[in-house]
């Protein structure tokens, strides 16, 4: 009797840790990185809508986008054109900005017009949520 009670206590308990463990879809990935300050900040969306949220100092923060910030970014990448990855250009002080979406990765220098919405919207995501402890 007590072997049966113990099973369903331990598999119970075993549940969550499983869960936490499942691999998260990333949904969008930004990177901003470059400039004469050194900028490297990272904004991953996952498909639940929650986002990691990290820069080149401080610490790493995961939150949970609102109903309305998640309706808003899916609108985005619905017009979303990746098109390709540019060349560095001469100088210093760029930044790099580089999406990951769809199972496609491409850098710019310069954001296309279908970029801008997406990229300043994630921008205000890492204002808003990343604040250093």
């Amino acid at each position: 009797m007590l072997l049966p009670v113990l099973l369903l206590a331990l598999s119970t308990s075993m549940a969550p840790a499983q869960a936490e463990m499942a691999p998260k879809r990333v949904l969008v990935e930004l990177r901003e990185q470059g400039g004469f300050a050194g900028l490297n900040n990272r904004v991953v969306v996952y498909g639940s809508g929650c986002v990691r949220l990290s820069r080149r100092t401080g610490p790493t923060i995961d939150k949970c986008l609102t109903a309305k910030e998640e309706r808003k970014l899916r609108g985005y990448l619905r017009h979303l054109k990746m098109g390709r990855s540019e060349r560095p250009p001469q100088g210093a002080d760029f930044i790099k900005y580089t999406l990951t979406y769809d199972k496609r990765r491409v850098s710019r220098y310069q954001l296309p017009a279908t970029w801008q919405p997406l990229v300043r919207h994630l921008e205000k995501i890492m204002e808003k949520y990343w604040a250093p402890d």
